[in-house]
């Protein structure tokens, strides 16, 4: 029954992506909100599904990697949806939902696992780790994409193309404050999940740092947005160096969620975990 849920919410995720590029062509406000409405009924079905599963498994369903991409598309479409209330801004539902629908897409094309999840995943450290994370990482999505519309909005504006894109995007300093709220609040979670992960590997493994590859390009992912924070701070960075930054940081998170876990091996690797 919960893997009911999986696919409801997958199918209504592509029709809200649907209906949110229709809406950037239209721009009638009628299609968004009845994109919202499916976006928000996905997740739902999709929040039903991660319960149940992780009723079942006893921690988070983040295992392997099909868990893991349907958890960090929940996360991005959380985010969005929070991030809706606050700033209203309806175009970016247009660039949140294909993302999060496209995680799921790839999600559903892998294979079910059955193995039983091991004891020592099932721990409260490990799900404060995995919260935080996800969380971090579906702030520091919207981060990115925040910073892909930047960029589109201030090359129509110096080649003077004011055009349906032009119309269709909100203002560069908008734009720049979703960036920048975004990171702030994203960079604590995913600080907080780096160090309540050292926590769990004390306990698990009795040491808080391994050397394990993915601990390490955590580390340097940490690093450059620990500096782009910096320089938006301290030195005032803003607008497009802020933006190729933000997407050069977002890069290096998603070659560490996904390239290091696959292609580099250690106890971070999927083939490591244990899940059903």
């Amino acid at each position: 029954m919960a893997f009911f849920f999986f696919y409801a919410a997958l199918l209504l995720y592509l029709i809200a992506t649907g209906g949110f590029i229709v809406y950037v062509v239209n721009q009638q406000k009628w299609v968004f909100r009845t994109s919202y409405w499916f976006l928000l009924a996905g997740f739902v079905c999709h929040t039903v599904f991660i319960g149940s599963r992780a009723y079942a498994l006893g921690t988070i369903p983040v295992l392997n990697l099909k868990s893991s991409l349907s958890f960090f598309s929940w996360s991005i479409v959380l985010i969005y949806l929070v991030f809706h209330k606050k700033f209203g801004l309806m175009i970016l539902g247009s660039f949140a939902a294909p993302l999060a629908a496209f995680l799921m897409i790839i999600s559903s094309a892998m294979p079910w696992l059955t193995t039983p999840v091991k004891p020592v995943f099932k721990s409260t450290w490990l799900i404060m780790h995995i919260i935080s994370i996800f969380l971090g990482n579906g702030l520091l999505a919207i981060t990115f994409l925040a910073a892909v519309m930047y960029l589109i909005q201030e090359r129509e504006i110096k080649n003077k193309h004011l055009g349906l894109i032009y119309r269709r995007l909100p203002s560069l300093a908008t734009l720049d404050s979703v960036s920048y709220y975004s990171l702030v609040y994203g960079f604590p979670f995913m600080t907080i999940g780096m160090i309540t992960g050292s926590i769990y590997a004390q306990l698990a493994l009795g040491s808080y740092w391994q050397w394990d590859p993915k601990e390490v390009w955590s580390l340097i992912t940490w690093l450059f947005y620990a500096a782009l924070l910096h320089e938006r701070l301290a030195v005032g960075w803003r607008g497009r160096k802020a933006a190729i930054m933000s997407i050069i940081c977002f890069g290096m998170l998603l070659f560490t969620f996904f390239g290091v876990s696959i292609w580099m091996g250690g106890y971070h690797s999927f083939s490591s975990l244990g899940a059903r």
